[in-house]
C-alpha cells in the first residue's frame, strides 16, 4: 500500500469520502460522514474566496487535490484487495464489478472533476440520514399510518401526525379511521423528508425510516421572493371556500389559493387536508397570496427554470429538470442539471424500462434529456435523478402483478455477471420488468451466470416482492418457491391447517411461523382448550405444532391450537354466504348474555344463539353451563347474509312439538305453580308446557309483586295468565291485571296498531328512552321529551323495567317497523280504575295465601264490612289517635287517627261505637271513624219513612256510574297509594280512589290533606271484582297564581338573620328547596335541620307545599355548583329559631376546630368506587375508605346499597386537611391517638406510620380487596387502606385445602385478619394478614407458626414451595418452611419430581429432624417410615363415598381405561373407557397422558378389594363442576364486559334499532310469502315515496293558514279559485290512484329478484314507486353500489314532464346518499346540487330540509334555513315565493323551539322585513301557534296582541287565539279575553261564531250561572246591533 501524506489524510477525511483506519467498513462511517460535512461547511464560511450561496457542484479543493485524493483512495482500496485472502478477494471484485451489489459506498454529491465515479448514487438502508428529502409513493394507508415506497425498495413509514401541518388544526386522534383513506390515495406521489431511523441494527434490512409529509420541513427556507411563476408547489388544502380552496405551505409567510371556476382543475372534489400539486400562474406579493391551477397535464409538463442563484434547498423531490448526459456509469448516468448541479441516475431508473447490455449506446455524451429528481441529500448535496417515462408523466409505474404470482414463460433481458438477472414478465397489457438476484437464481449457490442462462432464453419466474416506485418486480428462480401451499400472505385461506414452528410466547399469545416463512399469531385463549396460566411450560420455543388458520386481515394472521378446532371434521364456516340452513359445525362462543350467547367462526363471522336454543332449563344462568372461550357445536337455524346475520342452535337435533302444545301469543292460559326461583315464577301450562313468570310480572303495583311472590307456593293456580312471548318451548307469561284485562286489545303485529289510540304495554327497557313492549318482540319507543310532562324529571327515575304504562301512539312506520309512542300522563291518564282495583283484588289474593299458609280464620273479615258499625275499647292513645282493641279477636286491633275522633273525648278502657273505613287484611288492622256524622247515619236511614219530604229523599238517592261526586278526604294513606274518601251527599257512603296512576308510580305524588274536598267521579260500585269496594276517580283542578296576582305583590329585600316564612317547593336528600318573598329562593342544607346529633332523615316530616319559619343564616356561594336556583342558605334548626342576642354569634362562620380521634356525624351525599362522601356541615366535608366501612365481604360488595344517598353517618377522624377543609374518618374508635393535627399532604413519614398503627394492630379484623394474586406459592396482595397494601401468605389462605388459591380473584372483596403489622427501613408499613378463621380444635392443632412447635416423628402438612433436582422445598407456615430430600419423596421411583409434586401442591409428611438455632427442618413422605396412622390415612377406602367428585392425576393410560391417583392418598382408581366421555371415544392413548391432572366421580368402591371405579362423563357432574378445568376461562375483565355489553343488546333488541340478532317474529307470513320484501322492511333505511315537503305537524296551524288567506287573497275571484282547486285536486287523486294500483300490482306478485323488476320496469318506466323498491331491494343485498346505479337510471329514464316522479327519486337518492354516503355530508351535497338543475328549487330545498330535520342534523338544517332564506328573498314571483317564504321562516321558529333555543323574537323580525305585507298575519299567527304549542304561551300571547291592536276586527284571528287559550286550560283568562272578543262592535253575523263558542265554552267548564251569562249577554248583543243594522 502506498504511503499517504499528513494532508492527502486531512483533505480526504474532511471531504468524507474515506474513514482513517482501512477496514471492510470503508463505506459505513456515518459519524465520520456527518463530521467530515460539518468540517467542510465551516472551512467553506471561513474561506474568503467562497460565494455566499454555494452551489451543489461546488467545491474548496482544487482540481489537482481532488485528484490526487480520489487516486490515493483506489490506491489504498488496492491494497486492502491484495491483502485478504481468495474468497475475500472474489467477494470484493464483485462488488467492485458489479452494480447490482454495489449499494454499500457512501453518497458523493461534490463537483465532478478529474477522474468520475465508477457507480451511480443509491440510497439504501445503510445511507439513509435525518434530513434527506426522498420521492416516494404511497403502497398501503392504515388507520395510523402511511406506509411509503422508497427508491431501491425500501419503505418508509409517516405517523399520522406527519402526513399534515399543524395549522390545519387536524386532530388525528379524533379523526375516524377512514380520515387517512379519505385524504390521500394508493399510487399517489409524495415528497417526504427523513425524520428519523430506527436504532435497531440487528438484522440485515430491519431497520424503520420515519418519515414526514409536512411541508414546513420540505419548504425550510422558502420566501415569496423565491417563488416564480411557472414552478409547481405542493400545498395542503386548508379550507374549503364558495369560490375556490385556501391552500398552505406550512410557511406562515404566505398562502395559496385556487380557483374553483379554473376550468382546468381536475373534476376530483377536494378535501381538507389533501395535499395537492399546482403550477403557480400568478403572485399577489403584495396580499402574499399564490395562485395555483391544479390542472395534471401542465403539472406534469411543467420544468422548473434555470434561475439564477438557486440554491439546493429549494429543490424539492419530483421536480422536472432539463438535464444533459455528462458520463455514463457502471450502472448509471451522469447527469448536469440547473447549471450548478450534478445528479446520478441508476440502471433501474433509465427511459427503457428493459435495458440490454447494449443501453449505454443509448446515451452520448451531451445528450439531452428530462428527469426528475428522486432524492437529495443536503449533508453530501448527493442529487439521484430519474428518468422513469411514467414517473415523467408525474405518475406511478402500474403495479401489474402480484407477489406469488408465478410466470412459466418469462423472457431473461440481461445477464449481470456476479449480480442477478433481468427479467421481462409478459403480464398484461404490458409487460413488467423484473429483476433476479444471485442468491434467488437457485437453491444452491450459483456462479457464472453468463454461462448458465442467456439472454433472449425463457425461464420460470416467481414474484417474490415489487418496488412500487420504479415499477420494478423482484423474482425467484429457487425451485423451492415453488413448492408448498403457502407462499405468501395470499395464500393462506381461513380455515386451512397448517404446521408452524413457534417463534416466541408471550403473555398475549404465541407468534408462529409457517414454513414459507410468514408468521402468524395465535393468541392466548386459543393455544389451548382450557385458561393457561403459563404459557411458556406448554409451548417451546422451536417447536412445532399443527394450527388452524383462525383469519387473514391484510397481513395479520390468527391460528388457533384448540384441539377440537384443530382436528374437527366437520364443514368450516368462513363467510355468511356458506352458512346454510341446518348447517352443522364447530365455533367457540366470544360473549354469554342473559338472552343468549355470541358464538365466532373463522374470518369474524359472528353468529347468536338464544337462550331458548340452549338446551337450558327454564329458570338456568347461561353462565352456569357455558363459558367464554369454549368450543362447541351448534347448527344454523336460519342466515341473512347480506344483513351479516346468523341464527344459531346447540339442539343439533330440535324437538317437534305436538299441536296441542302450541300456544298462540295473546291467548290467556291457567297454570299450575311448579317451583318459586329468585328470577320469578316457574308454572306448568295445560299439563304439558312450561311457563316462566318475571317478578315483575306477578303484579301492576311495584311493592305488591315481592310480597306476592313470597307468597306464593307449589301447586298454587293462576286462573288467567297472559302468554307475552315464547322462549324455544318456553313460555313467557304475565299475571298483570292491567295485560291480562285488555288482551283482546294488545297489539301482536305492526298492523294491528292505530295512530293517536291508547294502548297497554310494560317497559322492557330504559336506555336512551323508555321502550314499551307488547305481545312478541313488538316493542315501541318513547324518547325522552315525551315520557313526561315535566321535564327536569330524569327518565330512568321515573319508571322502571317491568312497570306497566299505558302508552299513546304517535307515529307508525310500516316499513322501518318503528313505533312512536307517548308515556306522558297528560295523554295517557287512566279512564277507569283499573289500577286501584287490581291493588284490592291482588291485596286479597295475598291475605288469602298467607292465612292459607298460616291456618288462621278468614272469619273476622267478614264482621268489618267497609262502612259497618264495630264496636270496641279504647286499648293505648297515642301521639297521632287511639288504638281500638275487640272482644271477638285478639289480634286485629282498630285506629283512628285525631281527626276521625270527631271532637270525643276517649279515655283507654272506654267502649266505643265506630264505622270501618277501611280494611288491611294483610296487617290486621282496621281504620275507624269516630264522627258523629258517620256513626249516626245508620240510625238515621233506618228512621226514614215513605212519606218523608224530598229533601230527605235526595240525600239518600242512589249511587250512579260514571256520576261526577263531591267527596271529602278521610284518611290518606301514601305508603299504599291511595286515599279513603266520604261523599256526603250520598249519606257519607265511603269510596277509594288511588294517588297515582300506571305511568307516575315513582314521579312524587300529589298531597292531599284530612278534610279537603275534591271532585270524582263514581267508576265502580261495590261488588265482588272490586272486593266490596266503591271505586272513584279523581278530576284533578289545578289553582295556578295569576300573573295579575303576582305583579300585586310587592318586593321587599332580605338581609342575613332576618326570620322568613318560607314554603317547601323540593324535598332533596340533603337539601329543602324553599321560595319565600316574591321571586327568592332559598335551601336548608341537611345539617340545619336540627339540634344536637344528626337525626335519620330529618325532611321525613315535611311535605311539599308546607310553610316553615327559618332564618337566613349566609348568602349562597356563587362558586358552588347550582347556586343560582337559591340565593340564600337558611336555618330551621330549633336553636337558630329563638329570638334571643346569641344569634348573631351562631351566624358568624365556624372555626375550622377538629381534632384526631374525635367523633363526628355527616351525611352521604356521594359514594364512588373507593370513598364514601360524607357533608358534616355546608363548609366541611369528610370522606370514608370503603374498606374502612366493613369487614363483610358481602356488605362491602354492596356499598352502593349500605350507604345511601342522605343516610346519618357517625365516625372518628384519623387525618386532617385544614386547606381542602376535609376530614377522613373511619367508623371503629382509634385504638391509639396521634399527636397533632397533621394534614394529609404534610404528614412525615412517622406521623403516617402511627396513623396506621392506631387504626390497625395485631388481631384486628379488617375488611380487604385482593390487589393481586401473586404466581407460585406467592399467596395474596391484598389492599386494606388508601394506598396500604398486606401481604396473605399461601399457608394462611385456608385451612389445608389442597388449592388454596382456589376461589380467589382480583377485585374480591375478602375479610382479613392481621397477624402483624411492623414498620420497614424505607419509610413504609408491612402487614402480615390471614383468611383462616377457623376456631375449631382441628384446624388450632394443625397451624404450625414457631419452630418450637415441631417435634421429630410429627405429622405435618405443607404446600410445595420448589423442587430441585435433590428434591423439594415446602412451607409450613409463612415464617416456616422445610426441605424433602429426593430420597424421601415417596416410597417407589419417582421419574420426574416436578410433574409429580407441582409448585403448591398440599403433601403430609412427617417430621425428621428439627434444628432450633439454624431453623432447620426436614421431613418425609415416605409411607414405610409414617406411623401407622398416617398409612391408613392414606390407605383407607372407608373415607370415600359414592358421589364424591375427587381430583387426581393419570397413573397410567392403558386401551380399556385409565387408572387415576386420588389426591392426597396412595388410592388408585380405574376409570373405565366407557365412562370417559358422554360420546364414543375413539383413541384414548391420543387424549390422555400420563401425569396429565383430571377431575372424577366416585361410581363404586370395594372395601374389600381396594377397587375403586371412577367417572369422567359430563353427565355425572353437576353444573358448577367443570371437567379436567384447572380455572375458569373468564375474569373478572371478561365479566365487566359481558355486563356492559349485556345493556347495550337489551337496548338495540327491545328498541329495534339494531336488528343483528333479533330473530324476525312479527312478519313471519309475509316472510313466508315475500321473503325479499321482508328483509327489506328490516333493513332498508330508504324513506317512503311520498316525501311531504311540508312536514309542519300543527293541525291548528292549518286552519290558521284557512282564515288568513280568507282576508289575505286579493288577486283572484273565489271562482277561479275554486276552479283552481279542483283542477288540482283532480290531478292529485289521479296520482295517488296511480300509485295505489302500482302498489297493488307489486303487492300482488313482489319481484324477488333483478330481473324480475327488470320486467316490472319495463311496463312502468315513470313509476318512481317501482325504481324505489327496486333501489331498497338492492339495498337489501347490501349493494350500495348498484342502488346507486338504479337512481341514476331512473332520472335518466324517467319523462322530464314527469316531475313528480323525478323529484321523488331525487329525495329517495338523497336518503340513501345521508345513509351510506361517504363522508355522508359530501355525498348529499353533490345529489343536492344535482336535484336543482333538474327540480323545483323549494321543493328539493324543502325536501332537503325535511331530511335534515328528520334525522335530527340541527347544525345542518339550521345553515340550509339560512340559504333559503337569502336565496329566495328576492324572487321575481311574489305570489309563490311568499308562501314558500313563509314556510321557510317557520321551519326557522319550529326548528329553534324544538331545541329549546331563544331567538324566536330576532327571527320574527328579519322574516317581518323580508316578507310581503300581505304575508304578515299568516307568518305571525303562525308562529303565535308554534309558541302556544311548543314554546312559551306568553310570547304566543304578545304575538296575537301585536296583530289584533292592527286588525281589531278580524274574528278569523279571535277565534284562532281563543282555540289556543282554550287548548291551554287558563279557564280565567280565555273568559277575559271572550269578554274583550264580545265586546267589540261588529256586526252580527259575523259576532255569532264567537257567541257560540263562548257558549260552548261555558257548556264544558262552566257552571249554570256563566252559561245564563253567556245568553243574556249575547241577547243584549242582537238587541242592541239589531238597531244599529235597521238604522245602517
Amino acid at each position: 500500500m502506498a504511503k499517504r501524506s499528513s494532508k492527502a489524510v486531512n483533505r480526504k477525511s474532511a471531504n468524507g469520502l474515506m474513514p482513517d483506519k482501512a477496514s471492510k467498513k470503508i463505506f459505513k462511517n456515518k459519524t465520520n460522514l456527518d463530521n467530515g460535512v460539518q468540517s467542510k461547511t465551516l472551512a467553506m464560511q471561513i474561506e474568503d474566496d467562497v460565494p455566499c450561496f454555494p452551489r451543489g457542484g461546488a467545491t474548496s479543493l482544487s482540481r489537482h487535490e481532488v485528484d490526487e485524493v480520489r487516486a490515493e483512495a483506489d490506491a489504498e482500496f488496492g491494497g486492502l484487495v491484495r491483502e485478504s485472502n481468495n474468497n475475500r478477494r472474489k467477494k470484493t471484485l464483485q462488488k467492485k464489478n458489479h452494480p447490482a451489489e454495489d449499494d454499500t459506498g457512501s453518497l458523493f454529491g461534490d463537483g465532478i472533476s478529474g477522474k468520475l465515479p465508477r457507480f451511480a448514487n443509491k440510497i439504501t438502508s445503510k445511507n439513509v440520514s435525518p434530513g434527506m428529502k426522498i420521492w416516494g409513493v404511497i403502497a398501503e394507508i392504515n388507520k395510523k399510518d402511511l406506509v411509503i415506497s422508497l427508491p431501491g425498495g425500501l419503505r418508509g413509514l409517516v405517523r399520522a401526525c406527519e402526513a399534515f401541518d399543524p395549522d390545519l388544526d387536524i386532530e388525528t386522534k379524533d379523526a375516524d379511521s377512514s380520515f387517512l383513506s379519505r385524504t390521500f390515495r394508493v399510487g399517489q406521489l409524495v415528497s417526504c423528508i427523513v425524520l428519523d431511523l430506527d436504532a435497531d441494527n440487528k438484522e440485515k434490512g430491519n431497520h424503520k425510516i420515519w418519515l414526514s409529509l409536512r411541508l414546513a420541513l420540505l419548504y425550510k427556507g422558502f420566501t415569496l421572493d423565491a417563488i416564480q411563476e411557472g414552478m409547481v408547489l405542493t400545498a395542503y388544502v386548508k379550507s374549503i371556500e364558495d369560490h375556490g380552496y385556501i391552500l398552505s405551505f406550512g410557511l406562515p409567510s404566505f398562502v395559496g389559493f385556487l380557483p374553483k371556476n379554473d376550468r382546468t382543475e381536475s373534476r376530483d372534489d377536494k378535501v381538507v387536508g389533501q395535499l395537492l400539486q399546482g403550477v403557480v400562474r400568478s403572485i399577489d406579493r403584495s396580499r402574499k397570496v399564490i395562485y395555483l391551477s391544479s390542472d395534471h397535464d401542465a403539472v406534469s409538463k411543467c420544468v422548473t427554470k434555470d434561475v439564477k442563484g438557486i440554491s439546493i434547498d429549494l429543490l424539492i423531490p419530483g421536480m422536472m429538470v432539463n438535464a444533459r448526459v455528462l458520463s455514463t456509469l457502471e450502472n448509471g448516468l451522469i447527469l448536469s442539471f440547473l447549471t450548478y448541479f450534478t445528479g446520478t441516475v441508476d440502471i433501474f431508473n433509465l427511459e427503457n424500462a428493459f435495458p440490454t447490455t447494449e443501453w449505454k449506446d443509448h446515451y452520448g455524451k451531451n445528450k439531452k434529456v428530462s428527469a426528475r429528481i428522486l432524492f437529495l441529500d443536503p449533508s453530501t448535496r448527493a442529487v439521484g435523478l430519474t428518468l422513469n417515462s411514467h414517473l415523467l408523466q408525474n405518475e406511478a409505474p402500474p403495479s401489474l402483478v402480484k407477489t406469488g404470482d408465478i410466470f412459466d414463460r418469462a423472457k431473461i433481458v440481461r445477464v449481470d455477471r456476479g449480480a442477478g438477472l433481468l427479467i421481462e414478465i409478459p403480464s398484461v397489457p404490458v409487460s413488467t420488468p423484473a429483476y433476479v438476484c444471485i442468491s434467488d437464481v437457485a437453491d444452491n449457490k450459483a456462479q457464472k451466470l453468463d454461462k448458465q442462462f442467456q439472454e433472449g432464453s425463457n425461464v420460470r419466474v416467481r414474484v417474490f416482492g415489487f418496488r412500487h416506485l420504479e415499477g420494478l418486480a423482484i423474482g425467484v428462480l429457487k425451485g423451492s418457491a415453488f413448492e408448498g401451499s403457502v407462499f405468501t400472505h395470499s395464500d393462506v385461506k381461513p380455515g386451512m391447517t397448517v404446521k408452524a414452528k413457534i417463534l416466541a410466547v408471550d403473555i398475549f399469545g404465541a407468534i408462529v411461523q409457517l414454513t414459507s416463512g410468514v408468521k402468524a399469531l395465535c393468541p392466548l385463549p386459543h393455544m389451548s382448550e382450557f385458561e393457561i396460566a403459563k404459557p411458556g411450560k406448554k409451548f417451546n420455543v422451536g417447536a412445532e405444532l399443527v394450527f388452524r388458520v383462525l383469519g387473514v386481515k391484510s397481513k395479520r394472521i390468527t391460528v388457533t391450537h384448540k384441539k377440537t378446532l384443530v382436528k374437527s371434521k366437520l364443514p368450516v364456516l368462513s363467510s355468511y354466504a356458506e352458512a346454510t340452513d341446518g348447517l352443522v359445525t364447530h365455533g367457540w362462543i366470544t360473549k354469554i348474555e342473559k338472552h343468549g350467547c355470541f358464538v365466532r367462526f373463522y374470518n369474524g363471522v359472528q353468529g347468536f344463539v338464544p337462550r331458548s336454543q340452549l338446551g337450558l332449563e327454564p329458570g338456568r344462568d347461561t353462565s352456569t353451563t357455558y363459558h367464554v372461550g369454549q368450543v362447541v357445536k351448534c347448527r344454523v337455524t336460519s342466515s341473512l347474509p347480506a344483513s351479516r346475520r346468523i341464527n344459531l342452535s346447540f339442539l343439533i337435533t330440535p324437538r317437534r312439538a305436538s299441536e296441542d302444545e302450541i300456544v298462540s301469543l295473546g291467548s290467556l292460559v291457567c297454570g299450575v305453580v311448579e317451583q318459586v326461583t329468585h328470577r320469578g315464577v316457574i308454572v306448568l301450562v295445560n299439563a304439558n308446557a312450561k311457563g316462566t313468570i318475571s317478578t315483575d310480572h306477578l303484579a301492576d303495583h311495584h311493592e305488591q309483586a315481592s310480597l306476592m311472590k313470597s307468597a306464593l307456593k307449589p301447586g298454587y293456580k293462576f286462573d288467567q295468565l297472559l302468554v307475552l312471548d315464547t322462549e324455544g318451548e318456553n313460555l313467557v307469561l304475565t299475571a298483570k291485571y292491567s295485560l291480562v284485562n285488555s288482551s283482546q286489545q294488545l297489539p301482536l303485529e305492526i298492523s294491528q296498531i292505530s295512530p293517536y289510540s291508547i294502548v297497554q304495554g310494560y317497559i322492557c327497557n330504559l336506555k336512551s328512552g323508555c321502550f314499551v313492549r307488547y305481545l312478541g318482540r313488538l316493542t315501541g319507543f318513547c324518547p325522552r321529551s315525551k315520557a313526561i310532562d315535566d321535564q327536569r324529571n330524569d327518565v330512568s327515575e321515573a319508571f322502571y323495567v317491568g312497570q306497566s304504562v299505558r302508552s299513546k301512539i304517535l307515529d307508525v312506520n310500516g316499513e322501518t317497523g318503528r313505533i312512536t309512542v307517548s308515556l306522558k300522563q297528560s295523554s295517557c291518564a287512566s279512564t277507569d280504575t283499573s289500577f286501584i282495583q287490581s291493588y284490592f283484588l291482588l291485596e286479597d289474593k295475598i291475605a288469602k295465601l298467607q292465612m292459607a299458609d298460616s291456618k288462621c280464620s278468614e272469619v273476622w273479615t267478614e264482621n268489618f264490612g267497609i262502612g259497618s258499625i264495630v264496636e270496641g275499647k279504647i286499648h293505648e292513645a297515642k301521639e297521632f289517635g287511639v288504638v281500638v282493641s275487640f272482644e271477638k279477636y285478639d289480634d286485629v286491633f282498630g285506629f283512628a287517627p285525631h281527626y276521625q275522633l270527631g271532637g270525643n273525648d276517649v279515655e283507654t278502657g272506654t267502649v266505643v261505637r265506630a264505622v270501618v273505613l277501611d280494611v288491611s287484611r294483610l296487617e290486621r288492622v282496621v281504620d275507624l271513624s269516630l264522627k258523629p256524622e258517620f256513626v249516626t247515619r245508620f240510625k238515621d236511614s233506618s228512621d226514614i219513612l215513605p212519606h218523608k219530604k224530598k229533601r230527605k229523599r235526595e240525600a239518600n238517592k242512589e249511587l250512579e256510574l260514571h256520576q261526577t261526586v263531591n267527596a271529602v278526604v278521610e284518611i290518606v294513606k301514601e305508603k299504599e297509594n291511595y286515599m279513603v274518601l266520604s261523599l256526603p251527599e250520598y249519606n257519607h257512603a265511603v269510596g277509594y280512589a288511588s294517588l297515582t296512576d300506571y305511568n307516575i308510580q315513582k314521579l312524587p305524588k300529589k298531597q292531599f290533606v284530612n278534610g279537603q274536598s275534591v271532585t270524582a267521579t263514581i267508576m265502580a260500585l261495590p261488588s265482588p271484582s272490586t272486593v266490596g269496594r266503591l271505586l272513584l276517580l279523581l278530576k284533578s283542578i289545578g289553582e295556578a297564581e295569576t300573573s295579575s296576582s303576582k305583579r300585586a305583590k310587592k318586593k321587599s329585600g332580605y338581609n342575613v338573620g332576618a326570620l322568613v316564612q318560607a314554603e317547601i317547593t323540593d324535598i332533596k336528600p340533603l337539601e329543602l328547596r324553599l321560595k319565600f318573598g316574591v321571586g327568592f329562593h332559598g335551601r336548608v342544607h341537611i345539617t340545619e335541620a336540627t339540634d344536637g346529633a344528626a337525626a335519620e332523615d330529618p325532611f321525613r316530616n315535611l311535605r311539599i307545599g308546607q310553610t316553615l319559619t327559618a332564618r337566613i343564616v349566609a348568602k349562597a356561594d356563587k362558586y358552588e355548583k347550582n347556586w343560582k336556583s337559591h340565593q340564600w342558605e337558611l336555618s330551621i334548626r330549633p336553636s337558630m329559631l329563638t329570638d334571643s342576642n346569641e344569634i348573631r354569634d351562631k351566624l358568624t362562620p365556624v372555626a375550622f376546630n377538629f381534632s384526631i380521634g374525635q367523633s363526628v356525624t355527616g351525611y352521604v351525599y356521594k359514594v364512588d368506587c373507593q370513598w364514601v362522601w360524607l357533608t358534616v356541615s355546608r363548609e366541611v366535608r369528610a370522606q370514608i375508605f370503603f374498606l374502612d366501612t366493613s369487614c363483610e365481604p358481602d356488605e362491602l360488595q354492596d356499598l352502593q346499597k349500605q350507604f345511601s344517598v342522605g343516610k346519618s353517618v357517625r365516625g372518628h377522624i384519623l387525618s386532617i386537611n385544614k386547606e381542602k377543609r376535609l376530614l377522613r374518618l373511619v367508623l371503629r374508635p382509634l385504638s391509639t391517638i396521634p399527636n397533632g393535627n397533621e394534614t394529609i399532604e404534610d404528614q412525615s413519614n412517622d406521623n403516617v406510620i402511627e396513623n396506621v398503627f392506631s387504626l390497625i394492630r395485631e388481631g384486628s379484623v379488617v375488611g380487604g380487596r385482593i390487589s393481586k394474586v401473586l404466581p407460585g406459592v406467592g399467596g395474596l396482595l391484598v389492599e386494606i387502606g388508601p394506598h396500604l397494601y398486606g401481604k396473605v401468605h399461601f399457608t394462611e389462605l385456608t385451612d389445608s385445602a389442597p388449592d388454596p388459591l382456589l376461589g380467589y380473584r382480583e377485585g374480591q372483596f375478602v375479610k382479613c385478619k392481621v397477624l402483624e403489622v411492623s414498620p420497614t427501613g424505607r419509610g413504609t408499613v408491612h402487614v402480615d394478614l390471614s383468611l383462616r378463621f377457623g376456631d375449631d380444635v382441628t384446624s388450632l392443632r394443625d397451624r404450625v407458626d414457631k419452630i418450637e412447635d415441631l417435634q421429630p416423628n410429627m405429622i405435618v402438612k405443607g404446600y410445595v414451595k420448589s423442587v430441585t433436582p435433590k428434591g423439594c422445598f415446602i412451607s409450613l407456615s409463612r415464617k416456616l418452611d422445610a426441605k424433602i430430600l429426593l430420597s424421601n419423596l415417596s416410597d417407589g421411583f419417582i421419574e420426574s419430581p416436578e410433574k409429580e409434586f407441582p409448585v403448591g401442591k398440599l403433601v403430609i409428611g412427617k417430621v425428621l429432624s428439627v434444628e432450633t438455632l439454624s431453623r432447620r427442618v426436614e421431613v418425609t413422605l415416605k409411607m414405610s417410615s409414617g406411623s401407622g396412622a398416617l398409612k391408613a390415612q392414606m390407605n383407607d377406602t372407608s373415607s370415600l363415598r359414592v358421589g364424591d367428585i375427587i381430583s387426581g392425576s393419570i397413573r397410567r393410560v392403558e386401551s380399556y381405561g385409565l387408572f387415576i391417583t386420588i389426591d392426597h392418598t396412595t388410592l388408585v382408581g380405574l376409570c373405565h373407557i366407557s365412562e370417559l366421555s358422554d360420546d364414543s371415544v375413539d383413541s384414548i392413548e391420543s387424549k390422555y397422558k400420563a401425569g396429565e391432572r383430571v377431575k372424577a366421580k366416585i361410581l363404586k368402591v370395594d372395601n374389600e378389594r381396594h377397587r375403586i371405579s371412577l367417572g369422567m362423563k359430563n353427565s355425572h357432574f353437576g353444573d358448577d363442576i367443570e371437567i379436567q378445568t384447572p380455572s375458569k376461562l373468564t375474569s373478572d375483565e371478561d365479566e365487566g364486559d359481558k355486563e356492559e355489553g349485556e345493556g347495550e343488546e337489551v337496548v338495540d333488541r327491545n328498541g329495534q334499532m339494531d336488528n343483528t340478532h333479533k330473530p324476525n317474529s312479527d312478519h313471519q307470513s309475509q316472510v313466508e310469502e315475500f321473503p325479499v320484501l321482508a328483509q327489506v322492511e328490516s333493513r332498508a333505511s330508504i324513506l317512503p315515496l311520498e316525501v311531504s315537503l311540508d312536514d309542519i305537524e300543527q293541525a291548528d296551524m292549518d286552519v290558521a293558514v284557512s282564515w288568513t288567506e280568507e282576508h289575505a287573497a286579493v288577486a283572484d275571484t273565489k271562482d277561479e279559485k275554486s276552479k283552481r282547486r279542483a283542477k288540482r285536486k283532480q290531478k292529485e287523486d289521479r296520482e295517488l290512484e296511480i300509485i295505489a294500483a302500482e302498489q297493488r300490482l307489486l303487492e300482488k306478485d313482489m319481484p324477488r329478484s333483478a330481473e324480475e323488476f327488470e320486467k316490472v320496469i319495463r311496463g312502468s318506466l315513470n313509476s318512481s314507486f317501482v325504481w324505489i323498491k327496486y333501489m331498497a331491494f338492492m339495498l337489501s343485498l347490501a349493494d350500495v353500489d348498484k342502488a346507486r346505479a338504479i337512481a341514476e337510471r331512473a332520472l335518466k329514464t324517467i319523462n322530464i314532464r314527469e316531475e313528480t316522479e323525478k323529484l321523488n327519486v331525487w329525495v329517495a337518492y338523497l336518503n340513501l346518499e345521508n345513509e351510506y354516503g361517504n363522508p355522508p355530508e359530501e355525498a348529499v351535497v353533490k345529489i343536492f346540487q344535482r336535484a336543482l338543475q333538474y327540480c323545483d328549487p323549494k321543493k328539493v330545498h324543502l325536501a332537503l330540509l325535511a331530511m335534515y330535520q328528520r334525522t335530527e342534523q340541527h347544525k345542518l338544517a339550521n345553515e340550509l334555513l339560512d340559504k333559503m332564506t337569502k336565496k329566495f328573498r328576492h324572487s321575481c314571483k311574489k305570489s309563490q315565493i311568499g308562501s314558500l317564504l313563509v314556510m321557510v321562516w317557520l321551519r326557522r321558529v319550529q326548528s329553534l323551539l324544538k331545541q329549546h333555543q331563544d331567538g324566536v323574537q330576532a327571527i320574527v323580525n328579519r322574516a317581518v322585513l323580508s316578507l310581503p305585507r300581505h304575508k304578515h298575519i299568516k307568518f305571525i299567527s303562525q308562529t303565535a301557534i308554534l309558541e302556544f304549542k311548543c314554546g312559551v304561551p306568553d310570547r304566543g300571547r304578545s304575538f296575537f296582541e301585536g296583530i289584533l291592536r292592527e286588525y281589531p276586527k278580524r274574528t278569523d284571528l279571535w277565534n284562532i287565539y281563543l282555540d289556543q287559550e282554550i287548548r291551554l286550560g287558563d279557564v280565567n283568562m280565555t273568559r277575559a279575553l271572550f269578554e274583550r272578543a264580545i265586546s267589540l262592535s261588529l256586526k252580527l253575523r259575523k259576532m255569532e261564531p264567537l257567541l257560540k263558542k263562548y257558549l260552548e265554552f261555558e257548556k264544558t267548564v262552566g257552571d249554570e250561572e256563566r252559561i245564563e251569562y253567556v245568553k243574556k249577554a249575547a241577547l243584549e248583543y242582537a238587541k242592541t246591533n239589531l238597531g244599529i243594522e235597521t238604522e245602517d
